[in-house]
């Protein structure tokens, strides 16, 4: 073990127990695994992602991309997870990636002697012959390459959820800046959120040792977290990635359970939060800068400030022998971290030919100091030993299983570009910042993601930008806090490469982008940085370049002869950082991925041996099967044909129903239709069709007066709530002076077709109190009545060419109506007719339906031209007469019956003159519905044909290339059963 006797935040009280790769090692509570693997002197975690270079931990935070492991098993197993953000638990099963078939010995590794073959955009160049290899043997390889984890085979049976956050301030980040922002904030009263990745509060103070109003840094994070907790209107979110800032919306996961064995009964694993918050404060700090020389890669190369990090919180000490390499003061302090931890500090190498006040403390302490060196290369797996180029030229080597780098800092604010912010180039900083003027105030960088580096300066600039969005909200703001600190001035310096290394130099360690590879892109003419990216993979990890980034462009800018500032820089993409994608999705999976709607009638359905089919999210009962039939067919010639010469009913509520009422409901449905409805008497219904703006038809549907400022309008199914949407608009943006309002109630009424020759005896006999007469209920009426002591309606309309009412109950009795009908009906010999047999009726009444109603089609086309009125406006009328839609040549609804015994007519199906050629040019139509009629014994079909009006009577070939068929059909009129309606009407 490499765990120091005392010291650190991590609860020696509760030890645990955890494996890697199958062998077990203890940790203690606090720990992240990356820290339990440090003190259990593991190096070597993973593989790289082209070569299978080996890899160790290099950072102590979210933007590791070294050390991602699977963890978990089964359908539990989640690749790619950061080992550095893992916080270890009893029980915790993590395994090493992209490696085989070890870590330690893998078959892969054999890519390194491969690097002249795959180096930057070799897939562009490579593979290419011969042609017919591609599929066959390249691509599959490639494929099997690709990729780091694997992906559980299983479902994901771990439970999501998401909530919704609002408030005057969101702080993004709970460091030193975030922490005096949103105690600043909370202070003043403002609604204030709070979300840091971490398990704990603080950030790198937790790493710190200066001391701040008298209280050392740790003492003073627990003081204000605890005040914070405090405050009834501050909401503190640990473990919460923030990931993606979008118009009005900022995008969190919270950890809710992953840093436990087992869930919490009744708690989701990840949580997805959706904030909106007036102002918001970026204080994500800063992210240490690696330095590019050869072997920065190998085992044992770390940030400067990670080791820091498993020093100083942990009590993790991550070598025995250590070299520095730092371009900035705080690369001095982590020196001097380990020697506090009884590290033995071989050397601290600087570029710098100045150095800070911290090399002569170091010097006296028998570390040896080299200023104006550079490290140029390493040896060993892991590294056992480093290169030094002193400034003479002359190359010393020196002993060491630890190397602390530190090349400078790069503010952590990629999510300051998500709504489309260019960053712009700080040559005090040395790196890139957000742009002040191009900034949206609602969003504030603060801190070291300004560039304001220290705990000191990160606490007084916090402190200042909550006081800022307080004046902003309230107008007024009480003096701002001050923080005394003892933590001296961090000078940031800024080195970005080892000119001539030894060895391979890594820009980018997770896809093993080399400073060659950058050379060879610029030199092939990949001079932008968004194509070098995409030419080398630079910055495409699930990292997304957060580290080497900025030395890719320094190193690019060298290439080309430019400044760092004219190279620019490219967008962080969201998601900032990796989420699951579970998360995303929540609880919308599986059946509730698309919630399934049932009528009040399913269950009595299901019993009556229904099969079921999906219309949209409801189930409908597409046919009632009895043991005797054979297949399908059978079944649905049955319903109709009983149907037509008894009765049969049909459950229909899934049909739009949406109640208009208001002194002005009938003055926007004559806006609405293209009829009117104004002059509609009360208790009658009238079909009416609906056209969008640009003249085509919406939907069709009836509309009943039930009282002079009281209309029930109903809708095709698939369009319910889409017509919805179209009323809505029209009374409130269109039209919102009038008096109408508008509610939809599909669900609450349940609605029954009894269609057929004894459909009115059967309600008769249901309703002994209701008269269904002809004179009473005529055609197209409606009327209200009571029934088990609820109101009722029935209509009496069709679409099935027969004799037809429609009853409709509340649909907390829609079970009991559907049962009292049936047993009404018994001795009728009433049947259950679903969907299919629906659909044959419709079509032998020539009555348009979804297939018709396209969005292509005019009411001219499918044959209620005439139905326009030409006394008032409406929606789409303008534009239906366009003279391409009042050309008489347009496809019009047509008839087509099959000419010879046993051909069969299907949907889809092209329309062509005889003797012409099978070709686009002579295309005349094609086949919308069709079908089977039971009634006429014969294939019929609804069609669309060009001129169709004028052409009944001619034979026309029906062609269907995708089943290799052609009949002769003739066109006849789009009604084929009672077409003077006497069944309709009797």
């Amino acid at each position: 073990m490499s765990r120091l006797p005392s010291g650190g935040l991590i609860d020696r009280s509760q030890p645990l127990s955890f494996e890697f790769d199958g062998r077990a090692y203890s940790g203690f509570a606090g720990d992240t695994l990356a820290s339990a693997l440090v003190a259990n002197n593991v190096q070597l975690v993973g593989r790289s992602f082209k070569y299978h270079r080996p890899r160790g931990i290099l950072t102590a935070g979210s933007e590791e991309p070294n050390a991602l492991v699977t963890l978990r098993e089964g359908a539990f197993a989640e690749p790619n997870t950061r080992a550095t953000t893992i916080e270890l638990f009893d029980g915790l099963k993590a395994i090493s990636q992209n490696r085989w078939p070890s870590l330690r010995f893998d078959a892969l590794a054999i890519n390194q002697l491969l690097g002249g073959l795959i180096g930057a955009g070799f897939y562009y160049k490579t593979f290419k012959w011969p042609a017919s290899f591609w599929e066959n043997v390249y691509e599959p390889l490639i494929r099997r390459a690709a990729g780091l984890g694997v992906l559980a085979d299983q479902p994901d049976l771990d439970r999501y959820d998401r909530d919704h956050g609002f408030c005057d301030l969101l702080v993004i980040g709970g460091g030193p800046t975030g922490l005096a922002a949103a105690i600043e904030a909370g202070r003043a009263g403002l609604r204030t959120i709070l979300v840091d990745e971490d398990s704990r509060l603080g950030g790198q103070l937790l790493s710190e040792t200066c001391e701040i109003g008298g209280l050392s840094a740790v003492e003073w994070v627990e003081r204000t977290a605890a005040e914070l907790e405090s405050m009834p209107h501050v909401r503190v979110l640990i473990r919460t990635s923030l990931f993606g800032v979008y118009d009005g919306e900022y995008t969190a996961v919270e950890r809710v359970c992953d840093h436990l064995a087992i869930a919490r009964p009744g708690q989701p694993r990840q949580r997805l939060w959706k904030i909106v918050a007036r102002r918001a404060i970026l204080a994500t700090g800063a992210i240490e800068r690696p330095i590019v020389f050869g072997g920065n890669d190998r085992p044992g190369v770390m940030m400067a400030s990670a080791v820091s990090t498993w020093v100083r919180r942990y009590a993790a000490v991550p070598g025995r022998r250590a070299v520095v390499f730092t371009a900035t003061d705080s690369g001095w302090k982590s020196a001097l971290d380990l020697l506090a931890a009884g590290v033995d500090v071989a050397a601290v190498v600087d570029p710098r030919p100045s150095l800070p006040d911290m090399a002569g403390r170091l010097a006296t302490a028998g570390v040896e100091v080299l200023g104006n060196a550079q490290i140029v290369g390493t040896s060993g797996v892991p590294v056992s030993r480093v290169h030094v180029r002193l400034r003479d030229g002359r190359v010393r080597t020196l002993r060491a299983d630890l190397l602390a780098m530190s090349g400078g800092w790069n503010p952590a604010i990629g999510l300051g570009t998500h709504l489309g912010a260019r960053l712009v180039w700080s040559d005090a900083v040395h790196g890139y910042l957000l742009p002040e003027d191009g900034l949206s105030r609602d969003l504030q960088p603060a801190g070291a993601a300004a560039g304001h580096f220290g705990a000191g300066a990160a606490l007084r600039d916090g402190a200042l930008r909550a006081t800022e969005a307080i004046v902003a909200l309230r107008g007024a703001a009480r003096p701002t806090s001050t923080y005394a600190t003892d933590d001296t001035p961090c000078e940031v310096g800024a080195f970005w490469y080892v000119e001539r290394p030894r060895g391979k130099a890594f820009v980018d360690f997770q896809n093993d982008v080399t400073d060659s590879d950058v050379a060879q892109g610029a030199r092939e003419g990949f001079v932008s940085v968004e194509h070098l990216k995409r030419y080398t993979t630079l910055g495409m990890g699930t990292d997304q370049g957060k580290g080497g980034q900025v030395n890719g462009h320094a190193l690019l800018a060298a290439a080309t002869g430019r400044a760092i500032a004219e190279v620019g820089t490219i967008r962080a993409r969201p998601p900032y950082h990796p989420v699951a994608i579970g998360v995303l999705a929540g609880a919308h999976r599986e059946a509730h991925f698309r919630p399934e709607r049932r009528t009040a009638a399913h269950d009595w359905a299901q019993e009556q041996g229904a099969t079921f089919v999906d219309v949209g999210q409801w189930k409908r009962a597409q046919w009632f099967a009895r043991s005797s039939e054979n297949d399908w067919r059978e079944t649905v010639d049955r319903e109709v044909r009983m149907t037509r010469q008894g009765v049969g009913i049909c459950d229909v509520s899934t049909l739009g129903k949406i109640d208009v009422h208001g002194a002005d409901a009938g003055l926007l449905l004559d806006r609405l239709y293209i009829n009117t409805f104004s002059t509609l008497a009360i208790g009658k219904a009238r079909y009416g069709v609906m056209l969008r703006e640009d003249g085509f038809v919406m939907d069709d549907g009836t509309v009943t007066r039930l009282a002079q400022d009281s209309f029930y309008v109903t809708t095709t199914t698939a369009n319910a709530a889409r017509v919805m949407q179209h009323i809505d608009y029209a009374r409130q943006v269109l039209w919102p002076e009038w008096d109408v309002q508008a509610t939809s109630v599909t669900e609450q009424w349940s609605t029954y077709a009894i269609a057929g020759p004894q459909s009115r005896a059967l309600l008769a006999s249901a309703f002994p109190t209701l008269d269904v007469s002809a004179e009473a209920l005529p055609f197209m009426g409606a009327r209200r009545f009571i029934w088990n002591g609820v109101v009722c309606r029935v209509f009496r309309v069709s679409f099935s060419g027969e004799l037809a009412f429609e009853v409709s109950a509340p649909a907390q009795m829609g079970e009991a109506m559907i049962r009292h009908l049936f047993a009404s009906g018994a001795q009728f010999d009433v049947v259950p007719y679903g969907t299919e047999a629906l659909g044959v009726m419709r079509i032998e009444m020539g009555h348009p339906a979804g297939n018709e109603l396209n969005g292509q089609t005019t009411a001219t086309d499918l044959g209620m031209g005439r139905m326009m009125s030409r006394k008032k406006d409406f929606i789409g009328r303008v534009m239906a007469q366009r003279l391409g839609l009042a050309d008489r040549a347009r496809p019009r609804l047509v008839g087509l019956m099959s000419r010879r015994d046993g051909d069969v007519l299907r949907g889809g199906a092209h329309l062509l003159r005889p003797g012409k050629p099978q070709v686009a040019a002579h295309d005349q139509g094609y086949v919308t519905s069709a079908c089977w009629s039971p009634t006429l014994g014969r294939t019929i079909a609804l069609a669309l044909l060009v001129n169709g009006a004028e052409r009944h009577g001619e034979t026309i070939v029906v062609h269907d290339p995708v089943r290799g068929a052609d009949v002769e059909a003739q066109v006849c009129h789009p009604v084929f059963h009672d077409p003077e309606g006497v069944r309709v009407r009797g």
